[in-house]
């Protein structure tokens, strides 16, 4: 079992571009596993963390209703924006300037085989990442994703999540709104969920901006505890803080 998970950060990058990318890594780790088949040694399988900040687009998961797309194609092109149908899981979200983006491309044979689990441990990462900032995230029963405020008028989504596995390999991940411009979720329905609203880091602490390196350095922190997982950094990424101890998903 190979827990090395090799990071990268991709900056700023076009969706397909990066979509593209993921896939490419995807059929590598299923190809290795495919080829383990006929090996009297099997080749380790790699694994790797994308995190990118996309220009502005909007995602549409496999079984979401496009209906919650509120824009027609030239509208989106006035705002600049692209739109994309996907093979994640989930309805429509967006990506944007501001948001991280995390992309884990795992083998979990590599961690283990619970798809569930996953998803919470993702989760756990971000609530986790949120404490440190004095914000409690929570989950939503029955709703993927880190909420703050669940089960009051004042319920609201920070961290969104979808993800695609398939022979135990993942691609897609979770976007968390640090600096985000807010009023493209008002292009959409979130989610497919009518009624609840979408915050993101620097509007819950009141501040200008917040630093994303910071932020994406307590995400790999709290991942490498959760997933037992040892970071490889192949980027210019602040070194993760040191680890803390995981809470149970």
């Amino acid at each position: 079992m190979n827990k090395t998970v090799n990071v990268r950060d991709l900056g700023r990058k076009d969706y397909k571009e990066t979509w593209d990318f993921q896939e490419m890594l995807f059929q590598e780790i299923v190809g290795v596993k495919m080829g383990n088949r006929h090996r009297e040694f099997p080749e380790a399988t790699p694994n790797h963390f994308l995190f990118v900040e996309h220009p502005h687009v909007y995602t549409l998961g496999k079984s979401g209703d496009e209906s919650n797309m509120l824009l027609n194609e030239k509208q989106l092109e006035a705002k600049g924006a692209t739109f994309y149908k996907i093979n994640r899981g989930g309805d429509i979200t967006y990506h944007g300037p501001g948001q991280i983006v995390g992309y884990p491309i795992l083998d979990l044979e590599n961690f283990f085989t619970d798809i569930h689990k996953y998803l919470r441990l993702l989760e756990e990462t971000i609530i986790l990442t949120l404490a440190e900032y004095g914000l409690k995230g929570v989950r939503s029963e029955g709703e993927t994703g880190v909420w703050l405020d669940v089960g009051t008028p004042f319920a609201r989504k920070i961290c969104a999540m979808g993800v695609r596995a398939s022979r135990w390999v993942t691609m897609h991940g979770f976007a968390l709104n640090v600096n985000s411009d807010l009023g493209y979720f008002d292009n959409i329905i979130p989610c497919g969920i009518r009624g609840k609203a979408v915050t993101s880091l620097h509007v819950e602490l009141g501040v200008e901006a917040v630093d994303m390196d910071e932020v994406k350095a307590k995400i790999l922190a709290h991942f490498s505890v959760l997933f037992e997982a040892e970071l490889r950094q192949n980027s210019n990424l602040p070194q993760s803080q040191a680890p803390v101890a995981p809470v149970k998903a």
